[in-house]
């Protein structure tokens, strides 16, 4: 089972997040955070598998969070949460050591995909996966959902 700690300062995004994610067998919540320092202390806490981390948040962004969850806890995976806006923020959190992102207007079936894709393909040591849930399409200039939601830039 996957284990996954939620980071977002929107109560109703955690919440609507938790609901869709706990209806998957393999795959558990098992903390929460409202802002970036919330979500490097429950991570230190929790260990988890993978952390679902928004960018914007109060206290501590999204990109210094996962910088500091992925420095003391190599083994977690941090799968950034974000609109279509933030491209330049995705970069950084890639830069940061995130292993993918998750556009928050993607499809909801897909949301799961990513957390245990994590857990199925990929060895916990590796840090060279950069597979978005959600990828830039060259051709049409706008984010493609790999479950075929789309967003533009």
């Amino acid at each position: 089972m996957t284990t996954i700690l939620l980071a977002d300062d929107h109560g109703l995004v955690r919440a609507g997040l938790v609901s869709l994610l706990q209806s998957t067998d393999d795959l558990r919540v098992v903390g929460q955070a409202s802002d970036g320092e919330q979500a490097v202390a429950q991570a230190l806490e929790l260990r988890p598998d993978v952390v679902l981390m928004d960018l914007s948040m109060p206290v501590l962004d999204g990109v210094e969070a996962t910088r500091r969850v992925v420095a003391q806890l190599p083994e977690t995976h941090v799968v950034v949460l974000t609109s279509f806006s933030d491209r330049e923020r995705v970069d950084l959190a890639l830069r940061a050591g995130a292993v993918g992102y998750l556009l928050k207007d993607c499809d909801p079936t897909s949301c799961s995909r990513p957390c245990a894709r994590r857990r199925r393909d990929m060895p916990r040591s590796t840090r060279g996966w950069r597979g978005p849930c959600c990828r830039p399409s060259r051709r049409r200039r706008r984010w493609t959902s790999s479950a075929g939601a789309s967003a533009r830039s």
